[in-house]
């Protein structure tokens, strides 16, 4: 079983901002405790006491909002957002990031979260998909931040899983996306810091986080599958699924 993590990055009414993004991680069943206990290895690095209730909030430890606040400086902080978004490395086995960044205008007549749900939910498939060809066949449930839109997202998936969606029907999903807490799991944490690399890269310019994670998108081969993205400049993707 494969589990993928998924969090946001930007605010879709939000008219300040020009970018919506909705990215995460794709792991094996086993690889969650590995990942897990990177995690807390460097929460701990980080603060002595109670470094299990630290949470990796990319946002804040941006800005030094909470707790962050006073865990060091803006450099300091900002080299321990890389220093998670590292943790993933110490994984063994398959595992892979997936994001949809999208610029609102190029999409002013679409609805941004479900195109962002739906290009993930179909790349995430296509994954496993190419797991199944490889004789390693995985199924694959889908867990999100609680603070996303729930019961929308819920009906979502469980009409594309009957009903498809405009790239077919995904075949490996096994359920309706489960929604958590993201201060009870790690692996939420980092979708979060995933989410928010792409959205700095692409909102401000500020690739000092997705150059940690660049290379770890999901491909095969030259094909990029993983990172989809739609702006004005090209109004379509890049990344495209070869089916």
């Amino acid at each position: 079983m494969y589990l993928l993590y998924v969090d946001d990055a930007g605010s879709i009414p939000n008219k300040s901002e020009r970018h919506f993004v909705l990215a995460g991680i794709a792991v094996f069943e086993r690889q969650v405790y590995h990942l897990d206990l990177l995690l807390n290895d460097l929460a701990r690095s980080i603060v002595a006491e109670e470094a299990r209730t630290l949470e990796f909030h990319a946002n804040e430890m941006q800005s030094g909002r909470n707790r962050w606040r006073r865990l060091g400086s803006k450099e300091t902080r900002r080299a321990y957002l890389c220093d998670a978004l590292r943790c993933a490395d110490g994984l063994k086995g398959e595992w892979a990031l997936f994001g949809i960044v999208v610029e609102k205008e190029a999409m002013p007549h679409e609805d941004v979260m479900e195109y962002c749900f739906e290009q993930l939910c179909n790349r995430f498939d296509h994954f496993l998909r190419r797991m199944h060809r490889r004789r390693n066949t995985q199924r694959g449930i889908i867990i999100m931040d609680e603070s996303t839109k729930e019961t929308r997202l819920q009906e979502l998936a469980l009409n594309f899983r009957t009903h498809g969606h405009r790239w077919g029907k995904p075949r490996n999903l096994v359920d309706v996306p489960f929604f958590v807490d993201s201060k009870a799991t790690r692996l939420v944490q980092y979708a979060d810091m995933v989410a928010y690399a792409l959205w700095r890269a692409y909102e401000h310019q500020d690739h000092q986080f997705l150059d940690v994670i660049a290379h770890r998108f999901d491909r095969a081969g030259r094909a990029m599958h993983g990172l989809h993205i739609v702006s004005l400049e090209n109004e379509l993707v890049e990344g495209a699924i070869d089916l």
